[in-house]
């Protein structure tokens, strides 16, 4: 499929970026997720309830959300070479806390601190974008999305086996040492192989750091707006940490202590509400030239987009397995290990079917491909509300992969496009559209604990359908963005 326009056998140019760069991304994957497929023997050696390591997955996810934003904003000043190999040095630091904690409060600062690397795939979005043509663009992102991807699946699949070589009851905390250590020496091995830029291109930088330029006062009101859910989203996660909502989980927080933090979320917002405008208020005090213009309402839709995309990835991934447990295990005799195996099906996918969407996007058209995947998606999710425990377990299967392969394809056919949109501030589109994939992951399970799983995929069979509905909204991009360069030479980007 992407051979057929990337020679992904070659190691030099771009092809030579591309492969270092989803290896930084695959690698951050594996430090995110080392911990999921060991918890069973962290909670025996450190004595963990299951309310607490229901608190230490859901810490995975919480600093993700703020991150992403925070990296498109440094992946945009310093450039991802800097930003990824400083990213995976950091990241190492709270692995190693995770490694040698003794109990449930190390774990979990430990454990809230490694969100942070969770938002490394934001930086090779832009790397890619600067390195491959508006042709090839799609395609590269979905390489490198996919592949990066499955670092998770690595880790599920190597790390207990890993555990088992060392052997014992820290048998784990060597496991997730080591993975600690691959990303502390590729840290040094990135920045010393890769380029911001192709040979005698320019890095395009935001004129202004901490929020995206607009192009019209309207658009600086939706972009504000476009804000408040990713807040909504940190305090849903605080009230879920705290002993209001935290039937299911161990409370971290006093109700006076979680008010706090609520307190301090919705200041940063206003904060954030401020440098929107600073950044803003001297541009827009007169109309924006045509050629530098762009419209604010194609990072809106790709947001949404993403958030039924990658958070209902997020969400069937972690429920699949026992709900195939649950439905099947009466009816069919399917076990614990058979429904995990079952499960992990809807992620496998995600290596092939997410270049897919890139390389669709590239060849047939970006708004044709994203709408094709969200109508597969909401339909997808419809019939899979339907399965029931008289279904043979195959059917059921296929049904979920086919329904993956839209889900994982809607992901490529994403940032497809997010490159193609303000060159100059690809990494904080990136971080906003990224972040609000998580804020799907947290908004679609946070449901799922109220319903029952017919209504959980029926709610994103809803969404989909919305979301397909603002997608045909959406512009295709065609002709030329315009970037400025620093002696202000104009440049023209071709985008189809």
């Amino acid at each position: 499929m992407a051979t057929n326009q990337l020679n992904l056998l070659s190691f030099s140019g771009n092809i030579r970026i591309l492969h270092m760069t989803w290896m930084a991304f695959f690698i951050s994957f594996v430090v995110w997720f080392n911990h999921a497929p060991l918890m069973l023997a962290i909670a025996k050696t450190l004595a963990l309830s299951q309310p607490e390591v229901k608190t230490i997955l859901i810490l995975n996810v919480a600093l993700t959300i703020p991150a992403r934003i925070v990296i498109g904003i440094l992946v945009d000043k310093f450039g991802p070479k800097r930003t990824y190999s400083v990213l995976l040095g950091l990241g190492s630091i709270p692995c190693f806390m995770f490694a040698t904690a003794n109990g449930f409060q190390q774990l979990a600062l430990a454990r809230f601190l490694m969100g942070f690397i969770g938002a490394g795939f934001v930086i090779g979005i832009r790397m890619v974008g600067e390195w491959f043509p508006a042709r090839q663009v799609g395609t590269a992102e979905g390489i490198y999305g996919g592949w990066g991807n499955f670092g998770s699946s690595v880790a599920a699949l190597a790390l207990p086996s890993l555990a088992l070589v060392f052997g014992g009851d820290d048998g784990w905390r060597y496991a997730i040492g080591c993975t600690g250590v691959l990303a502390l020496v590729y840290s040094v091995i990135y920045y010393f192989s890769v380029s911001d830029t192709p040979k005698g291109s320019t890095y395009f930088k935001p004129k202004k750091a901490g929020a995206m330029e607009v192009s019209s006062i309207w658009d600086l009101f939706f972009y504000i707006i476009m804000n408040i859910p990713l807040y909504a989203t940190l305090s849903l996660l605080t009230w879920k940490l705290s002993l209001s909502g935290g039937a299911n989980f161990t409370s971290l927080l006093s109700n006076k202590a979680a008010i706090f933090i609520h307190a301090g979320i919705w200041c940063l917002f206003f904060y954030n509400v401020y440098k929107i405008v600073h950044v803003n208020e001297e541009h827009l005090q007169k109309p924006v030239p045509e050629i530098h213009r762009y419209k604010f309402k194609q990072v809106a839709i790709l947001d949404l987009a993403y958030m039924i995309a990658f958070g209902s990835e997020l969400a069937v991934v972690s429920m699949l397995p026992l709900f195939f447990y649950e439905t099947f295990h009466a009816s069919q005799n399917v076990t614990m290990v058979q429904a995990g195996l079952l499960g992990g099906s809807f992620a496998f996918i995600n290596l092939v079917a997410r270049p897919m969407g890139g390389w669709l996007s590239d060849k047939f058209g970006r708004k044709l491909t994203l709408s094709f995947c969200m109508g597969g998606m909401a339909a997808g999710y419809f019939f899979m509300s339907m399965i029931k425990p008289e279904w043979p377990i195959i059917l059921a299967v296929l049904l979920s992969m086919a329904s993956s392969c839209f889900v994982s394809a809607g992901c490529g056919a994403v940032y497809a496009i997010v490159p193609l949109i303000k060159r100059r501030m690809t990494g904080q589109i990136a971080g906003m559209v990224g972040a609000y994939g998580n804020v799907g992951g947290v908004l679609f399970l946070t449901i799922l604990s109220f319903v029952a799983p017919s209504v959980f995929f029926l709610v994103m069979h809803g969404v989909a359908l919305a979301v397909l509905l603002a997608v045909q909204f959406i512009d295709e991009p065609k002709g030329h963005m315009v970037e400025v360069q620093e002696d202000g030479t104009v440049e023209m980007i071709e985008l189809n």
